[in-house]
C-alpha cells in the first residue's frame, strides 16, 4: 500500500509524480497501460498512448467498459484523479475504429457509404477469374479496375477533417453509383480510394471521362480527385496483390 498512498498523495498536490520510476509504474498499473502511465509520470500529453491502448484492446477483444475502468485506474493510481477529456476520447476513438474496421472486414458495405468492403471486392474478383477461366476468356481484356482517389484534406481539426472526409467519400460513392448503374462492384479499398470492377466494353473510356467531370469539384481546396483505368492481371494471385498495392498508395 506504501506506493499507492505516496503516488496519491503527490497526485492530489501536482499532476505529476516526477520521483516514481518507471519500474514502480509498471508494478501498479493494469495490463497494457504502462506507457499511459509513463506519460502521466512525465509531465507529457497521454492522448497517443491512450489511443494505443483503445487499438490494443480492442484487437484483443476487451470491451470498451473494460477499457475505460484500466484508464480510470492508471490516472487514479499515478495522479489520485480521473482522466481527462483528451485522454477519454483519445481511447474511446481508437477503440470504436479498431471495432468498426474489424466489424466492415466482416461485413459486404460500409454503413457510411454503402460501398462493398476490400474483403468482398477481393472475393468477387476471385470468383469472375474463375468464372473467365472456365469459359476459355481472359479478365485482362474482359474487365478492368477504375480507381478513384481523393486528395488529402487541408490542415483542420480533428472533428473538422472527419466530418468533411465523411462528406467527401458519400459524394465520390454516389457520383460513382451514378456512372455505374450496374452489376458493378464499388468497393472503397482504403480511407481515400475507391475501386470500381467494371467490364472493359466500348463504354468504358466514356463513363471514365463522366466521372471525372461529376468528381473535379469535390475537393476544391486541396486538388481535383484523380480517376483512372487499372488493367487486370491473368491470374487471380496477381490481381490479389494488385489490389493490394492500390490498397496501400
Amino acid at each position: 500500500m506504501g506506493i499507492f498512498a505516496t503516488l496519491t498523495r503527490r497526485g492530489a498536490q501536482a499532476d505529476v509524480a516526477p520521483d516514481v520510476s518507471a519500474e514502480d509504474v509498471h508494478a501498479i498499473l493494469p495490463a497494457r497501460f504502462e506507457a499511459v502511465g509513463e506519460h502521466l509520470v512525465a509531465g507529457r500529453d497521454a492522448s497517443v498512448a491512450c489511443a494505443m491502448v483503445g487499438h490494443e484492446m480492442a484487437r484483443d477483444g476487451a470491451d470498451l467498459g473494460e477499457a475505460l475502468d484500466g484508464l480510470t485506474t492508471t490516472y487514479a493510481r499515478v495522479q489520485g484523479g480521473e482522466p481527462d477529456f483528451r485522454a477519454l476520447r483519445a481511447l474511446c476513438v481508437a477503440w470504436s475504429e479498431e471495432t468498426l474496421g474489424y466489424l466492415h472486414q466482416l461485413s459486404c458495405e460500409n454503413p457510411l457509404t454503402g460501398l462493398a468492403s476490400l474483403a468482398h471486392l477481393r472475393a468477387r474478383l476471385s470468383e469472375v477469374y474463375r468464372i473467365a477461366e472456365q469459359g476459355g476468356k481472359s479478365m485482362t481484356t474482359s474487365h478492368a479496375l477504375v480507381v478513384l482517389d481523393l486528395p488529402p484534406l487541408a490542415r483542420a481539426t480533428a472533428w473538422e477533417g472527419t466530418f468533411e472526409w465523411s462528406l467527401r467519400l458519400v459524394r465520390l460513392a454516389e457520383s460513382a453509383r451514378a456512372v455505374f448503374p450496374g452489376d458493378e462492384t464499388i468497393c472503397q479499398v482504403s480511407e481515400r480510394r475507391l475501386v470500381v470492377m467494371a467490364p472493359r466494353d466500348d463504354l468504358l473510356a466514356r463513363r471514365v471521362g463522366l466521372l471525372r467531370s461529376l468528381v473535379e469539384d469535390i475537393a476544391p481546396d486541396t486538388g481535383r480527385a484523380r480517376v483512372w483505368i487499372e488493367g487486370l492481371p491473368s491470374s487471380d494471385d496477381a490481381a490479389g496483390f494488385l489490389l493490394g498495392e492500390i490498397a496501400r498508395t
